[in-house]
């Protein structure tokens, strides 16, 4: 795990290595254990190394291929690399160090892009082929690895932060006014879009090459389908599979050479990983992040799952931390959250940013629970809402109503009045409907809708989910994995019955159709389910209780603070005149809707914490008073060609 940065200037000017030094510095956070930078002419690629596998010198960064055509900046870990030598061993091929940088950099010289397919694992990467003149980026299947990359004239950028990006003197600091109102839609980018204009995210399980006449279009090599079985198995042995597969993935991303630990909130996903990594870490290390709820109210006064986290400890005999977080934690990480994580994603964050910090003062890797729920069906309340429909287009109507987090359509014109000849274009609901372009299953039934939804949750919700665990581990130098998903569990998952997941599909359906009366409260009692096989196969690991629990999502109870002890706060940002969200929103429309939270009318928590973050951003990136612009840096000495 560890930090790329990197510019091709395809129109051959030669690149300065103090540049390429420049960009690498200003994601040192991601890599503390050593750094480097290569140049060749037009091209210059930089590393910040976070040692994880083979802590020896031999897998410093960039590394260079014994006949020196390739050369490869490399973050992530690849989890079959052992297999991947034997195989290449076997071709001849010998290794002077146990790394799987060497692994992958020797695999794509035998195989190409084709290696992609191969890879089991996390990661992103630059290969330069100095024969042809080439940069080669890619990214791994989910997107678990960022790569953010900008086009500026005859050049092309990249780096595992923006803020590498923004060490480019060429680089302007602007606002993308349409990805501003594509995520006040969704609270996240359906696009490759990015608050920083120019910047865009290279999507998950894409590459793109950058030749002598310019960038190529990205190409696709892998993408999710999820489908219905023609012929199911007995559910004996899915359970039996889904069991197999579970415990491999968990004992695959175990390798380290350095001390790893898990995450372990109450819920089913993270105490799962735990109770299989323990039974070969003996005295594991384990971490929750609780919230003190003396003022909170409502369904947020179970948020905190520190109880049960406790227990299993209690039941793994993990070593067991954790801290509580409080009214005001979050003004007080503000600052630095939005620095670290640049562009926002889904939900308010920054539990995750204090989760990381804890961790990281006792392990070097973590394990992370994220993606069973997006696998197995755990938010059957979602998938529910649009299972019966007359045609495809009414089903984007429903989802898209759902996934519409922030501001209505209808308010879009008002709210974005500063800006709106500017952006009076974007259309989100057809960006929703894009999203579904390579997913193009024939839906007759029930079950067909529900894939598209899981589709659409793994490639957007579950996608945002990982660029924040990424960006907020790596600003404690803290490398985060996630064993949901492991390509062959990924795989099993997506052939798994709709019925494996989801109890009470016929019954949704009726209420769907045919009941009356309050449909609201009936609705959610009849779509309390989800993950029906997971926790069947859990079992085996974890006590009853934890395996019947309904989902809680890790959360702070905002809703409760932002009205009470955080109140000051949030009108000394959101009610100043001079606040830079005013240059994009307007002020009228804003201050409407937050005391409408304020004054207890409506639940508006989730746009409160988003007008708070883009306010954040405005001040750390567009104003340019971030540490890009003064950040010290010193390298060691890296190597030209």
């Amino acid at each position: 795990m560890c930090g790329i940065a990197g510019v091709y200037n395809w129109g051959s000017d030669a690149v300065d290595p103090a540049l390429v030094a420049r960009m690498t510095a200003a994601i040192a956070h991601r890599g503390p254990d050593g750094e480097g930078v290569f140049t060749d002419g037009s091209l210059g690629l930089g590393h910040r190394r976070l040692a994880i596998i083979d802590l020896s010198p031999a897998g410093r960064q960039p590394m260079e291929s014994p006949d020196g055509r390739y050369v490869i900046t490399y973050n992530g870990e690849i989890y079959n690399h052992r297999e991947l030598r034997a195989e290449l061993e076997a071709k001849g091929i010998v290794f002077r160090s146990r790394t799987d940088t060497e692994v992958l950099l020797h695999a794509f010289a035998v195989w190409g892009p084709g290696v992609l397919t191969r890879l089991n694992g996390m990661f992103a990467f630059g290969i330069w082929d100095r024969e042809r003149r080439e940069l080669f980026l890619a990214r791994d299947r989910y997107g678990v690895k960022p790569l953010y990359v900008a086009s500026l004239g005859a050049r092309v950028l990249f780096g595992s932060e923006v803020k590498a990006l923004l060490a480019h003197p060429e680089m302007r600091r602007a606002m993308d006014r349409e990805a501003l109102v594509e995520y006040f839609t969704f609270q996240n980018f359906f696009t490759d879009r990015t608050l920083f204009e120019g910047v865009r995210l290279l999507p998950a399980g894409t590459y793109l090459r950058v030749t002598p006449d310019g960038p190529q279009k990205p190409l696709r090599y892998w993408d999710y389908a999820f489908v219905e079985p023609e012929e199911p198995l007995d559910e004996r042995e899915y359970l039996e599979e889904l069991d197999r597969l579970f415990v491999q993935a968990v004992n695959r991303q175990l390798m380290s050479d350095v001390d790893l630990g898990s995450y372990l909130s109450g819920g089913m996903d993270s105490g799962s990983i735990t109770a299989i990594a323990a039974t070969h870490l003996p005295y594991m290390k384990t971490f929750t992040c609780g919230f003190d709820l003396r003022s909170a109210s409502g369904l947020e006064l179970s948020f905190d799952e520190r109880a049960s986290a406790e227990y299993m400890s209690y039941c793994f005999k993990t070593e067991h931390y954790e801290m509580v977080l409080k009214a005001g934690d979050m003004e007080r990480v503000m600052p630095h959250l939005t620095w670290h994580l640049e562009e926002p994603r889904v939900g308010q964050s920054y539990p995750n940013y204090y989760a990381a910090k804890l961790a990281s003062k006792f392990v070097k890797v973590v394990l992370s629970g994220g993606g069973g729920d997006e696998l197995f069906g755990g938010y059957p309340w979602r998938y529910y809402r649009a299972v019966v429909n007359t045609d495809f287009e009414n089903y984007v109507d429903k989802y898209y109503g759902f996934w519409n987090r922030l501001v209505p359509d209808a308010a879009m014109a008002t709210l974005f009045g500063p800006i709106s000849s500017q952006v009076s274009h974007v259309r989100p609901r057809d960006l929703f409907r894009e999203v579904f372009t390579a997913h193009a299953s024939e839906l007759t039934r029930p079950e067909d809708y529900i894939n598209h939804s899981l589709y659409l949750e793994a490639k957007t919700f579950l996608h945002g989910l990982l660029v924040v665990e990424d960006k907020l581990s790596m600003a404690h130098g803290l490398e985060s994995r996630v064993p949901f998903l492991d390509n062959d569990l990924v795989d099993f998952a997506q052939r798994l019955p709709v019925r494996m997941k989801l109890r009470n599909l016929a019954e949704v359906v009726r209420l769907n159709e045919n009941e009356t009366g309050n449909k609201r409260a009936k609705y959610y009692s009849r779509t309390n389910d989800g993950k029906l096989l997971l926790r069947k196969a859990m079992e085996r690991y974890l006590p009853q209780e934890v395996t019947e629990r309904e989902k809680q999502g890790f959360s702070a109870p905002d809703a409760s603070w932002f009205k009470g002890e955080s109140i000051a706060y949030v009108r000394n940002r959101l009610f100043n005149p001079q606040a830079r969200i005013y240059d994009f929103l307007d002020r009228r429309t804003v201050e409407a809707l937050v005391n409408d939270h304020l004054e207890g009318r409506e639940n508006r928590r989730l746009f409160i914490w988003s007008l708070l973050y883009v306010e954040q951003f405005c001040e750390a990136f567009l104003e340019g008073r971030g540490d890009v612009e003064s950040l010290p840096f010193s390298v060691t000495p890296g190597f030209s060609a």
